[in-house]
């Protein structure tokens, strides 16, 4: 029996597009297969150019006006395809550059040679990301074999540097912002749900790194015949540290927060939506409570609250047994995910203004940075997604307002000024960044489905 609000159809011509799809599946399972067996590792400059020209080559076969564009380090690869006047327009972004793929030992088979066993392609990149925008141009070229067309326009932008961290992205961005006009950003990149329940993120915490450093004799003393003379660098950093952050879970450097921007009443309530077993969550993690403060919770911690994440804390003897030794020299390195509108260059100085204050005798060495991006919950291609999944899939996505980590978004959410939406394709298995990185079989039809009815939707709206 239909429930009340039953879940929308294909239309007529997505339908063809679909069945192109069923009857090429096994095509598009070995082109995808030839497509990982490139390596394209960005740590180590290997394939990088050869995978960019190749994903040129395909591009201008589907009829995009495709080219690399250099930029101090790797390539970016951009293709355009603009037939369709008062359309709307889609950048699909992505990033064909891959992790090194040690311990190679660990690998039930090499990472360069695609092996499919129980339902999984395994391959280093077939699910970050590579396997994933392949799922997006072969969802292009399914509409484009049937219908001769796309329903909308759409850009490509497939980073060479995305997993170094994405240092050149924003520089890319601001200087040929007129070739990437677009309504919407839509990033198909990282893992499902853990129940495979498709997600929509609309938002991605930034991130502030620094470390601290102190030194205090000219070398390492004897804890008794100088304890209590000269002072202890890694006390020195304790109390400092203990001054940023009290033992309620408050971060207590002046003016640190002042920027946030609360999280609204749809976006606490989405979060309240998100399912959890909060019990399983912990027994995974081996711990026995949340940190502090107990009163918050689990989605509201990860989306809506800055942190401050002791990294490491160096200086003085770990090695076995006892050595009865004063340390002259220790250091810290730390971290502080960011939330709207907070930016790295106004936390960074407010911490460094606070290192002076409590502990001038402390050296600050600011590290990198990148700004949160946030996308609201109201905007209408969020709607457009939402039904382009659940045409394609059958399943309403869980819709997460942000998620903990940090990504680029706000080149496209800051720097363009237009709604940025991920939205993976992978199961949450994926071992991404890991040996036997894997994609399911049916993870990347539902990925090819998904994208091409991600543009039937478009096509249906007013540019």
């Amino acid at each position: 029996m239909t429930g009340p609000n039953p879940l929308p159809a294909p239309s007529a011509a997505l339908a063809k597009v679909f069945t192109h799809i069923a009857d090429n599946q096994d095509s598009f399972v070995q082109r995808v297969m030839d497509y990982v067996r490139h390596p394209s590792i960005s740590a180590q400059n290997i394939g990088i150019r050869e995978v960019a020209a190749l994903l040129v080559a395909m591009l201008e076969k589907l009829g995009f006006a495709a080219e690399t564009i250099p930029t101090a380090g790797h390539p970016m690869v951009l293709g355009r395809w603009d037939k369709a006047p008062g359309a709307p327009t889609v950048l699909l972004y992505g990033h064909y550059d891959v992790q090194p793929p040690d311990p190679l030992e660990a690998w039930v088979s090499p990472p360069f040679e695609p092996a499919i066993r129980d339902g999984r392609i395994y391959a280093r990149g077939i699910g970050d990301n590579k396997g994933q925008h392949f799922a997006q141009l072969l969802a292009i070229e399914s509409h484009l074999a049937v219908h001769g067309r796309l329903p909308c326009n759409v850009i490509f932008l497939l980073e060479g540097e995305e997993e170094i961290g994405s240092p050149r992205i924003a520089d890319f961005v601001a200087e040929h912002r007129d070739k990437l006009k677009a309504d919407f950003v839509v990033t198909a990149d990282g893992p499902l749900h853990e129940s495979g329940t498709p997600t929509i993120c609309y938002g991605v915490r930034g991130m502030a790194s620094f470390e601290l450093r102190v030194r205090h004799a000219g070398r390492d003393l004897h804890s008794g015949n100088f304890g209590g003379v000269a002072p202890n660098p890694i006390w020195t950093l304790v109390h400092l540290l203990g001054t940023m952050k009290n033992a309620a879970g408050e971060i207590t450097i002046d003016g640190l927060a002042d920027a946030v921007i609360p999280p609204t009443a749809n976006e606490l309530a989405a979060a309240a939506r998100l399912p959890l077993d909060l019990d399983t969550v912990k027994a995974e993690l081996g711990l026995d409570r949340l940190d502090v403060p107990a009163g918050r919770g689990y989605y509201e911690r990860l989306m809506f609250h800055p942190t401050l994440t002791i990294n490491g804390l160096h200086g003085g003897y770990g090695g076995p047994g006892t050595k009865t030794v004063l340390p002259h020299e220790a250091f810290a390195k730390c971290d502080i995910r960011l939330v709207e509108a907070m930016t790295p260059a106004d936390v960074l100085a407010k911490v460094a203004a606070h290192v002076k204050r409590h502990a001038p005798e402390v050296e600050f060495l600011p590290g990198n940075g990148m700004l949160p991006s946030k996308t609201p919950l109201e905007s209408p291609y969020g709607e457009t997604i939402r039904r382009a999944i659940q045409i394609a899939q059958g399943i309403t996505p869980l819709e997460y307002p942000a998620v903990g980590g940090s990504l680029p978004d706000y080149v496209f959410t800051k720097t363009l000024g237009i709604p940025a939406f991920v939205v993976p394709y992978a199961n949450a298995d994926e071992a991404n960044h890991a040996p036997n990185e894997n994609l399911k079989l049916d993870c990347f039809v539902n990925g090819i489905r998904t994208g091409a009815a991600l543009l039937d939707q478009l096509g249906r709206q007013e540019g």
